[in-house]
């Protein structure tokens, strides 16, 4: 019997870029949906926040739902309003959006945590700190998903269901009554963008998750991790599991990183789960320095032919920017010396202990005294503690001109900061997949990374440079040995830039990367 064509893809996700994001997974679920659009029909559901205007944006309202969302002492349903709109990128192909519309979501003013404004409004509301109801959140929108498709008489091929805020429509699909037989010729696919701790979207209140979900109390108790109700465990036995890389995928089973999960992917495994790993990809055009209208570049340059008279330009443009502090919405400690030719280390992330970047502050107090021949560039936000040791190396006469630390983010300015760079740090603690790495090589600036799950791709010495210990002194001896590079072997430079950015094109475009998914897409049709 010849296997069933996928004509019919659902992603359900909390992000989706242009319209909200907080991380990667923005870029991947726009990006894949985009490529996967030009082969089948794909729609992607996701929540209305507050920040977003429906009618604005241009949707229109396809229905209105009540939705069971019963608690443990009591029986109640939230309705939601479910707004549509066709969208097509240049070069890609459809896409539906749908935006699931409720008190509980118009709410919030962020995808996942609180703003400084709402705890001005609220202070119970802490900014930064994740959102009180996340589990009704994240159980409201998967609900409405299927409940839609019910209304709709759709029954996709496959629903691809992102992170751990998404995992439970497999389960929910399986085991409950209506839902399952609607459902019985549908595929599951539940990608972990981040099996950290902290990422899963679990829930130590079982009764609550019994009554929310609808979930039998046996399946609850079945499908614990460390005493927590877990969806990628509950997940596991009714769908294809994947994660972003094939390396953290090997990570999460056979190495003691998994202890950074709660001993997830070993959990798993025991149970004779197997993860999978499909490294995510990028779209080139999205960042094409030939064109810098588009992407707000002073000049444009091409890192494959070595045709980098153009990104010098966008380096002495930043500067002169920089000196003038005019970009609003940043706030900017420091500056950097125009004029200097030196080599630029540039960084742009959250400012965690995740993301390493405790690590790159000790290299840099480690670093500026004895090496001073480079300046350090860094755009992010994050925890206070890596922000002000960033920042206090500012205030140091000794380094004026050579640290500049801007707080807040913008994407435009981030394309600035690559294209100025000539390396990247990336010294994340674990790194799922990471994309920065991609766009920095797409603006020639060779990244510099710490070796570990997806961040394998980064070939040492050929695409970029890596290092394999998580700590300062394995960084600075990285940092060192790319200066050295760049002061003696420039032609070596060159011909690793333009290799970084074949190696893009040959590997890791989403038109080659969506082949893979689609693989993983008839497998789970097949297991069914």
């Amino acid at each position: 019997m010849a296997p069933r064509k996928i004509k019919n893809i659902w992603f359900v996700s909390r992000e989706y870029d242009g319209l909200a994001g907080a991380g990667g997974v923005k870029d991947v679920c726009r990006q894949l949906a985009e490529a996967l659009g030009k082969i089948a029909k794909v729609s992607v559901i996701m929540p209305c926040y507050g920040f977003l205007s429906p009618k604005l944006l241009g949707f229109k309202v396809k229905a209105s739902l009540a939705v069971t969302m019963n608690y443990a002492t009591q029986d109640r349903q939230e309705e939601v309003v479910i707004w549509g709109k066709k969208t097509q990128a240049m070069g890609s192909g459809e896409v539906t959006i749908y935006l699931v519309d409720s008190p509980r979501f118009r709410d919030k003013q962020a995808v996942y945590t609180y703003t400084v404004a709402e705890e001005k409004l609220d202070p119970f509301k802490r900014a930064g700190e994740g959102h009180y109801d996340y589990f009704t959140m994240n159980i409201l929108l998967q609900k409405a998903a299927l409940c839609y498709l019910m209304y709709r008489h759709e029954r996709p091929d496959i629903i691809h269901c992102h992170d751990g805020h998404t995992a439970l429509i497999p389960p929910m699909a399986r085991e409950i009554d209506g839902f399952r037989h609607f459902f019985r010729d549908t595929g599951f696919v539940v990608t972990i963008h981040n099996a950290g701790i902290g990422y899963h979207q679990e829930v130590g209140d079982l009764p609550y998750a019994q009554a929310i979900t609808g979930l039998s109390r046996g399946f609850i108790n079945k499908n614990l991790l460390n005493g927590d109700f877990d969806p990628f465990i509950a997940a596991s036995r009714s769908c294809i599991l994947n994660t972003v890389s094939e390396n953290y995928a090997r990570e999460l089973r056979e190495t003691d990183e998994d202890e950074l999960t709660g001993w997830l992917g070993h959990f798993l495994m025991s149970r004779g789960i197997k993860i999978k790993g499909i490294t995510n990809g990028i779209n080139p055009a999205d960042f094409d320095s030939m064109k810098p209208d588009k992407i707000g570049l002073p000049a444009p340059f091409s890192v494959a032919k070595g045709d980098l008279e153009g990104k010098r330009i966008c380096r002495a443009e930043l500067e002169k920017s920089l000196a003038k502090k005019e970009f609003k919405g940043i706030s900017q400690h420091g500056c950097l010396d125009a004029g200097k030719n030196r080599p630029l280390l540039t960084v742009i992330g959250r400012f965690s202990s995740q993301k390493g970047m405790d690590k790159f502050v000790e290299a840099l107090h480690l670093l500026l005294p004895v090496e001073k021949n480079f300046q350090a560039l860094i755009l992010g936000s994050g925890e206070k503690r890596i922000a002000q040791g960033l920042i206090s190396l500012t205030n140091e006469k000794a380094y004026n001109g050579r640290i500049c630390v801007l707080e807040g983010y913008d994407p435009q300015l981030a394309h600035k900061v690559y294209a100025a760079g000539d390396f990247f740090i990336i010294p994340s603690q674990y790194e799922p997949c990471g994309l920065t790495d991609y766009i920095a090589q797409l603006f020639g600036n060779l990244p510099i990374v710490h070796h570990v799950g997806g961040l394998v791709k980064v070939v040492d010495g050929q695409t970029g440079f890596a290092y394999q210990e998580h700590s300062a002194k394995a960084l600075i001896t990285a940092i060192r040995r790319a200066l050295s590079f760049y002061h003696n072997k420039p032609a070596q430079i060159a011909t690793m830039q333009k290799k970084a950015v074949h190696t893009i094109a040959k590997q890791y475009t989403w038109d080659k990367i969506m082949l893979r998914y689609m693989e993983l897409y008839q497998e789970a049709v097949d297991q069914k």
